[in-house]
């Protein structure tokens, strides 16, 4: 009798074990997703959102991470407060133990301080303030170009190409800058003005102002007594298409005006603008108008972005989540679902793929800030109501031409 006992009970306590390596093996990898989907930057943080999002649904389809089921516990951060509370609340209340978003600078910091000080990964794929990867923590990863980036690159066009176009030398090309006042402005701001200083180039104004502002019109006067060749410009969505309006009002006279993603690639900026967007140029993400022979898998992305959203994509901030969700999945293979921050964070320093390997064009290598530097930027420009991808040759489909902006 007692042996029958023994018996059933091993028995018993091997399917108890056996239900719980089952259960332990189908629960699902669960990723806090931290997005502006309401408030001021709803747009461009629900453009980002869905390239996350796109991403999961594809890894699920194809068996998921680590042989189990993605899943996103899904956030909104409209403020900076939101940002810091929903954080909390994901690790300490949700026990996860990696985050992702933001799309914003300013969310970032705040959500990726939090991270960092309990022990956990944030992996940012939008926020571009260089002083994100500046602070030295261990617990941070950024798929996406940093704010260095996009100001060297404009300033390298505006030196390389449109001085030459216009019959100047570098040193004589007169660059101005505009640029909304939070974290994301002010960090484009300061590499504006040391890429300037490098590149020899003639900084002869920096102006900034409240992206909330309903009135731009003494930037553009400003401008004007200015006289730049060239307008960089730092918007987000609404203000982007204030400046272009009062650009076009007041008559403002330059050869070239270079954004800095944001707002000014937005569908919402040349639908607004018309004919008058024609000509602007922008340094951003990498957009749709691209060589695809440079960008595997975009066209997988479109094609599904349309199915699951009915729409084609708004902005070239799905994309670069989508990218980047897929680098967080392939590091989150490598490991076996183990999202430790020192295992994870060896994991991604040991990983290193060519520019033009992902759907972005990008290619991936973290270094020890945790940027990944192999994170292009490219220049796009409105032509035909549509952003086309001109700078440099790998990615570009068309060559850039110099037309007045927000002049027709």
């Amino acid at each position: 009798m007692m042996k029958r006992c023994s018996v059933l009970g091993m028995i018993i306590g091997l399917l108890l074990i056996s239900g719980f390596v089952e259960m332990a093996l189908s629960q699902p990898v669960r990723i806090g997703a931290l997005y502006p989907v309401s408030g001021s930057l709803a747009l461009l943080g629900d453009e980002s959102w869905r390239g996350a999002e796109i991403a999961r649904v594809m890894k699920n389809q194809k068996g998921g991470v680590a042989g189990k089921q993605v899943e996103f516990v899904k956030v909104d951060i409209p403020d900076v407060s939101a940002a810091k509370s929903e954080a909390e609340r994901l690790i300490n209340r949700e026990g996860l133990k990696l985050l992702t978003g933001t799309y914003s600078s300013s969310l970032c910091l705040a959500a990726s301080e939090v991270a960092a000080r309990a022990g956990i990964i944030y992996f940012e794929q939008g926020g571009i303030a260089d002083q994100i990867t500046a602070r030295g923590y261990k617990t941070l990863l950024r798929s996406c170009p940093k704010a260095q980036y996009f100001s060297r690159s404009q300033i390298q066009f505006a030196r390389d190409f449109v001085a030459p176009k216009i019959g100047k030398k570098p040193n004589e090309i007169r660059v101005a800058l505009v640029h909304e006042d939070s974290a994301y402005g002010s960090s484009i701001s300061k590499n504006v003005e040391a890429e300037a200083k490098t590149g020899g180039v003639q900084l002869v104004s920096v102006i900034p102002y409240n992206k909330d502002a309903v009135d731009l019109s003494s930037v553009i006067l400003k401008l004007k007594n200015d006289k730049p060749d060239v307008v960089i410009g730092v918007s987000y969505a609404n203000d982007a298409i204030l400046l272009g309006r009062q650009a076009k009002e007041l008559r403002l006279d330059i050869k070239a005006f270079i954004g800095t993603g944001g707002g000014h690639s937005l569908t919402s900026f040349q639908q607004a603008l018309g004919t008058a967007a024609e000509g602007v140029l922008n340094v951003d993400f990498t957009q749709f108008e691209v060589n695809t022979k440079f960008t595997p898998g975009l066209k997988e992305f479109v094609e599904m972005y349309r199915k699951m959203f009915n729409e084609p994509p708004r902005s070239g901030h799905s994309l670069a989540n989508f990218s980047g969700t897929n680098i967080l999945f392939d590091l989150l293979e490598k490991t076996g679902g183990n999202m430790e921050a020192g295992k994870f964070r060896q994991t991604a320093a040991a990983v290193e793929q060519k520019s033009g390997s992902t759907a972005s064009g990008w290619g991936v290598k973290f270094d020890d800030s945790g940027q990944n530097i192999f994170a292009d930027t490219f220049i796009m420009q409105w032509r035909g109501g549509k952003l086309v991808t001109v700078y440099p040759e790998g990615p570009a489909v068309m060559t850039p031409l110099l037309e007045a902006p927000f002049s027709k």
